[in-house]
């Protein structure tokens, strides 16, 4: 097998999937290559049959291909084991993973109704019930994580992690939609947009020729 990564994602401003993918990778301090799919105009189709099931993000590792976040996060893991995207204890480490699949698997009504748009602020955007009971959910996560294994670290687990590219979509939506939070999770969501690696994505957005009207909300 080839050394090269080569991370193919969907879109900087929009895709979830494609963000968590792209800090794993970043996390995991290889070399890689990155390739925008939407970015790349008439050869999107073309783009499109490298992955196995038509839709990104997937990693290319030599002749092997691996899609999905948590796939690609978990492969990263292994071949990078010292790289922290998992914590070292393994109490921490059941929790991280418990988060991360509940992030994976749950939360439909915050992920239709607030789409990932970094690029975008809606002030007092209006969030309905269903919306305020995730949001909830996704606050008592991060506290009881925060206050048990975050130790004297801005992150989840004290360090930047798996756990932290997983939920920062999840930090883009609270910004771009205007979610008040707790002081102490406010802290948690200015750390994660500080942090180099989310930086250098959100950096990314700027270089993005297509726009979703269906993901831009008129105020």
């Amino acid at each position: 097998m080839g050394s090269e990564f080569l991370l193919y994602v969907w879109n900087y401003n929009y895709s979830s999937w494609s963000m968590r993918a792209g800090l794993a990778l970043r996390q995991a301090g290889t070399p890689f290559g990155e390739v925008s799919v939407q970015a790349e105009g008439a050869d999107t189709a073309a783009l499109k049959a490298v992955s196995p099931n038509g839709r990104f993000p997937v990693l290319k590792h030599g002749s092997e291909l691996i899609w999905d976040s948590l796939a690609i996060g978990e492969y990263l893991h292994e071949q990078f084991p010292n790289a922290g995207l998992w914590p070292s204890s393994s109490a921490a480490r059941a929790h991280a993973r418990s988060m991360v699949a509940e992030m994976h698997s749950s939360f439909d009504n915050l992920r239709s109704a607030l789409p990932m748009n970094i690029a975008k602020r809606y002030p007092g955007f209006l969030k309905t019930v269903a919306v305020r009971r995730e949001i909830a959910r996704v606050s008592d996560l991060w506290s009881t994580c925060l206050q048990r294994f975050g130790g004297d670290g801005p992150f989840l687990f004290g360090s930047f992690g798996l756990a932290d590219a997983f939920y920062a979509p999840v930090v883009m939506r609270f910004v771009t939609y205007d979610v008040q939070l707790a002081p102490t999770l406010a802290g948690y969501v200015q750390a994660i947009q500080n942090q180099p690696f989310v930086k250098d994505w959100i950096a990314r957005t700027e270089g993005e020729p297509r726009t979703a009207p269906h993901y831009d909300y008129e105020r």
